[in-house]
């Protein structure tokens, strides 16, 4: 099977292996029927590109309103289970880019916990943090059963590095309880996740299910508020430092490859130009800056990301860490996925659980993150 980010620059490249997740769902007697669509490159194809859409496949459907978003970059892992076309799925997850897509398609995704607080200062790598190949299935219990099998050190794959040392022992399986709730600490942010339009039949649906948490036994601590949030959402400068890895770390891939049209981030800029009619009209001409400052931005990127890893940091520990502590919490918990950057700063865990449709159909779920 070709692996090619969506991209038709990687058409008929030849991977040295298979990924360590899949070995070890063979091993446990998965059977691979296929890849699934993304948002190409991961999301970095162009700042215009729609979530969902790759040269390859063109763009993804929602399958449950096919106008709506299915959202990315994992798009086509959670449409394929959602659509039935799969029991499960694996996508990656560097910031939203499996709860997005699970909680807009009405399936469960899983992101483990990665690396502790103490170890943010000395994590030399935004990209290295990408949690690759983590379960999107119909429920929790299935998405467990899965993570216990793909988790562990793999030393290929740098953020197993650390996440390993997180996994309980005995597997996550044994904390699948129906009465799980009862005494956990709910944290609740109304602003800004909770900010609907009028008319809006969220505010409702989400308070039944604030009681029906209440009833299982949960405590809601709410009206909470994080302190850097504004800091954290609009000049963190995250974006800024995946930019300047993004060479780096695609020429080290590239080179590994057993086979491949192109070798480095330039060779793939210039099969982009050479082959423009590959790429629809939409397209065109408006990516070329943007892959452009990639390749500058790479010539610093060392600076850069010592700089902005202590300073992600410090967010995280003046923020959502010191709402966690303050308050006691298990976990906090937000309607769609818009908490995602909070947990990817952080580093830490989060899952997408069906909510509910809204007026026009299109799923919502809860995220609860901790």
């Amino acid at each position: 099977m070709n692996t090619t980010a969506g991209s038709f620059a990687l058409l008929k490249s030849v991977v040295p292996r298979d990924a360590g997740v899949v070995r070890k769902l063979r091993k446990a007697g998965a059977i691979i029927l296929g890849k699934a669509s993304l948002s190409e490159w991961a999301a970095f194809r162009a700042t215009a590109t729609p979530s969902g859409w790759c040269a390859r496949t063109g763009q993804g459907k929602n399958p449950y309103v096919l106008s709506a978003t299915p959202c990315g970059s994992s798009s086509g892992s959670a449409i394929s289970v959602a659509a039935n076309l799969a029991a499960v799925s694996l996508g990656t997850e560097t910031d939203g880019s499996i709860l997005c897509p699970s909680h807009i398609n009405s399936v469960v995704g899983i992101k483990p916990t990665l690396v502790s607080p103490a170890e943010l200062a000395w994590f030399q790598s935004l990209l290295g943090r990408t949690l690759l190949g983590r379960p999107i299935c119909r429920t929790v219990s299935d998405a467990v059963e899965v993570l216990d099998v793909i988790v562990g050190f793999d030393y290929r794959d740098e953020a197993t590095r650390t996440a390993s040392k997180y996994i309980p022992q005995g597997g996550y399986k044994q904390f699948l309880n129906a009465n799980g709730l009862k005494g956990k600490r709910l944290g609740i942010v109304r602003n800004p996740f909770y900010m609907f339009g009028n008319g809006s039949v969220l505010p409702q649906v989400f308070e039944h299910h604030f009681h029906t948490l209440r009833q299982g036994g949960a405590i809601l601590v709410d009206h909470l508020e994080i302190a850097n949030i504004d800091v954290i959402y609009g000049s963190s400068g995250e974006y800024a430092a995946l930019e300047a890895e993004f060479k780096t770390s695609l020429n080290a891939y590239l080179k590994e490859l057993v086979a491949s049209p192109v070798r480095t981030l330039a060779d793939v800029i210039a099969f982009n130009n050479k082959f423009s009619n590959l790429v629809s009209t939409f397209r065109r001409g408006k990516d070329k800056g943007v892959w452009t400052r990639y390749l500058s931005a790479s010539r610093s990127h060392k600076w850069i990301n010592k700089k902005t890893l202590l300073k992600l940091a410090r967010l995280s520990r003046n923020g959502f860490e010191k709402l966690m502590k303050e308050h006691k919490l298990d976990a906090l918990v937000t309607p769609g996925s818009d908490v995602r950057t909070i947990l990817a700063i952080g580093g830490f865990p989060g899952i997408s659980v069906p909510a509910g449709y809204d007026s026009e159909g299109v799923p919502f779920a809860f995220v609860l993150g901790a």
